[in-house]
């Protein structure tokens, strides 16, 4: 299978919201592709996350990633937290995934990041076993916490 990735634009939407989309019924929301290119449009205008689309030689977008920035306080460094990693369901292990995780390093990396965070379910064994291939190492030290607000 013959893909390239590239930093996604506004222009990009159309191929994105589907994606998005998906995404967000996999983690049991239901389907709002509106509320999906709203929210996309809006870290694109405002320069909030960085989107990597995989797409195919023919141009079908296949998936992709979205960092956030953030910054570390005890380290003083900056870093990104990889949010989002979604492949369609039609290509799925072919190596987009790793290829978007691989790009995501790289991408931050040449912005002056120091690390990449993630988070998944507890009970997502596949998107675990594929990270720690890449070289991510799960987080024996803290334990994450959030409030619902």
């Amino acid at each position: 299978m013959s893909f390239s990735i590239r930093q996604a634009s506004a222009l990009d939407l159309d191929r994105l919201v589907p994606l998005f989309d998906g995404y967000r019924q996999f983690y049991g929301q239901p389907s709002d592709p509106q509320r999906a290119r709203d929210f996309l449009a809006a870290r694109l205008a405002n320069e909030q996350s960085l989107i990597l689309l995989a797409c195919d030689d023919q141009g079908p977008a296949l998936g992709f990633t979205q960092l956030y920035p953030l910054f570390s306080s005890v380290r003083t460094v900056r870093t990104y937290l990889l949010n989002d990693l979604f492949v369609s369901a039609s290509v799925r292990r072919r190596g987009v995934a790793g290829a978007l995780l691989r790009a995501a390093a790289e991408q931050a990396r040449a912005l002056g990041a120091a690390s990449l965070s993630l988070a998944t379910a507890l009970d997502n064994a596949p998107a675990q076993a594929l990270y720690e291939s890449l070289g991510w190492q799960r987080d024996e030290q803290f334990c994450e916490y959030g409030l619902t607000l």
